[in-house]
């Protein structure tokens, strides 16, 4: 039984449809994901992010249901989460609100709002209305083996994900903004007293990275699926507060992190279907939450967390 069960994962991973449901699982993963360590390196928790997802999903399938395009309606989620980051920033950073209950607070509030507009416009449709969501990308990679079929069954919003990587890492590590989003989120006062505005570059932050949170919502939406569904978000924005812990707070990481639990989600999709073993499902369905919280468990520990996290700062105060 375990040999068949190895040859089972094997013919899974040898295969491109695999490594599609990989990428595509892990997308909207690494938006939330740079999303939640953009606002932790400037020293805010924004547990607000699963309803930030939702708002983001709704928003950005109703603006291109009501003909805004695609691309329309990414920027419609991302203002959305901008604007809900900025609801959050002023609590938490202005106001000097508890993080965690402000947090919370907001996935409700942004949760309930996405399904009360969805029950609102669309109070008698049997079936959530259809979009034509990104078509899927084709080029020059396509007469490879394998990678070609992977290359072009994507969508431009992954690509888009994949790219923005690199680019929040070289604006962390290289740039004299991203010097300041971590002089916020490690000394507040000394940034102070170097002429940082620690308020408006922490609310700044939270607000790029609400925007990212929106963005990866309406992946779901118009690019995975292309029709919104009360609960889709389905604790994706918890498990990216999770896996910035695993990526230590670094851009690279996350993605990586990213990548892992989608490997082990795709993977318990091929085995449901597959039964080689003959186990309720619902064992298959932890198996990506397993592996998350063994990674926590392994490298929390020497985790370099953001040194003024969760912390208020009030010029003045010491």
């Amino acid at each position: 039984m375990a040999v068949e069960w190895i040859a089972e994962v094997g013919a899974a991973v040898g295969t491109a449809t695999f490594w599609v449901a990989v990428l595509r699982i892990a997308t909207p993963l690494i938006f939330g994901t740079l999303g939640v360590l953009l606002c932790e390196r400037a020293g805010v928790l924004n547990l607000g992010i699963e309803g930030i997802m939702a708002a983001g999903a709704f928003a950005g399938w109703f603006a291109v249901h009501a003909g805004a395009g695609l691309w329309g309606g990414v920027g419609v989620a991302a203002l959305t989460g901008a604007l809900l980051g900025w609801l959050h920033g002023q609590l938490t950073v202005r106001l000097g609100v508890s993080q965690h209950v402000a947090g919370l607070g907001l996935t409700m509030f942004a949760t309930s709002l996405a399904y009360y507009a969805y029950r609102v416009l669309f109070p008698k449709v049997a079936e959530p209305p259809t979009i034509t969501p990104f078509a899927e990308l084709h080029g020059p990679l396509d007469k490879l083996p394998l990678i070609g079929d992977v290359a072009g069954a994507l969508t431009a919003p992954t690509l888009l994900a994949l790219a923005i990587v690199p680019l929040l890492a070289w604006v962390l590590y290289r740039t004299p903004l991203g010097l300041a989003v971590r002089m916020v989120g490690e000394n507040p006062a000394a940034a102070d007293s170097a002429g940082i505005h620690v308020t408006g570059v922490r609310i700044g932050a939270v607000m790029v990275g609400s925007a990212l949170m929106g963005i990866g919502g309406s992946f779901l939406t118009i690019s995975a699926f292309n029709a919104f569904f009360l609960n889709m978000i389905n604790g994706r924005g918890w498990i990216c507060v999770a896996l910035v812990v695993f990526a230590s707070w670094r851009p690279g990481k996350a993605l990586l992190g990213a990548l892992l639990f989608a490997f082990f989600d795709a993977l318990q999709l091929r085995l449901q279907q597959s039964a080689v073993i003959d186990i309720p499902y619902q064992l298959y369905l932890m198996i990506p939450f397993i592996v998350s919280i063994l990674a926590l468990i392994l490298v929390s520990r020497d985790a370099a967390y953001p040194q003024a996290l969760m912390k208020p700062y009030r010029r003045g105060e010491r």
